[in-house]
């Protein structure tokens, strides 16, 4: 059994637990553990909370179906707040955002560049629109007609991509790169190949 001497609960018996996408490093939720719920959540492979609220055991995912699953599990210096590294397999707040800091912050502006992360964030909503192939969705045309077609659309992506490099098109090349990321996402969730295989590779080669 794991060892959670270190952990130290309020006099409720609980302590905060800050739960961060494992991928993106995105804040999902902020919410309490007691010791049970603790053990349960190292134990995996889902997150449990204690909810104050309702005064018992909280299985997050169990009434929604979005869970999350655990990742890692770590104790900050002074051994009073938990950070979980998670999977989500759907939005993380009860109001079906994907994460509870939706709200327009405090201070600070409110639109941070946009990061690379994006591509995660794409790939969850490619990954559902695969199991659930909503009507009307260029995505769910996409899975459709299969990965034979959906490498067409790479390649012929990559051919604008080159076309508007080569024509000094700063902003088509943009515009068009978006595009081929894009197919390639889409491409990868066809054929089961997950982006973070993807990203471990191009690391190897960092070196």
């Amino acid at each position: 059994m794991t060892d959670l001497s270190n952990v130290k609960f309020d006099e409720k018996g609980l302590v905060p637990a800050i739960i961060q996408d494992s991928r993106t490093r995105e804040v999902l939720m902020v919410a309490y553990m007691n010791r049970e719920a603790l053990e349960k959540t190292v134990a995996g492979p889902d997150v449990w909370f204690y909810s104050r609220s309702r005064d018992e055991l909280w299985h997050k995912g169990e009434t929604s179906g979005n869970y999350l699953k655990v990742s890692s599990v770590r104790v900050d210096c002074d051994g009073d707040t938990l950070l979980v590294l998670a999977d989500p397999t759907g939005p993380a707040c009860h109001t079906g955002n994907r994460t509870c800091f939706f709200a327009e912050p405090l201070v600070g502006e409110a639109g941070a560049p946009a990061t690379a992360k994006v591509l995660d964030e794409l790939y969850r909503v490619i990954e559902q629109r695969k199991r659930e192939r909503p009507g009307g969705s260029y995505t769910t045309k996409l899975f459709a007609e299969g990965p034979p077609r959906i490498a067409q659309k790479v390649v012929e992506e990559a051919g604008e991509v080159v076309i508007a490099a080569v024509s000094e098109d700063g902003g088509n090349t943009a515009e068009e790169a978006a595009y081929l990321l894009y197919h390639t996402l889409v491409l990868l969730s066809a054929t089961d190949v997950d982006p973070a295989v993807v990203w471990t590779e191009l690391a190897k080669r960092r070196k």
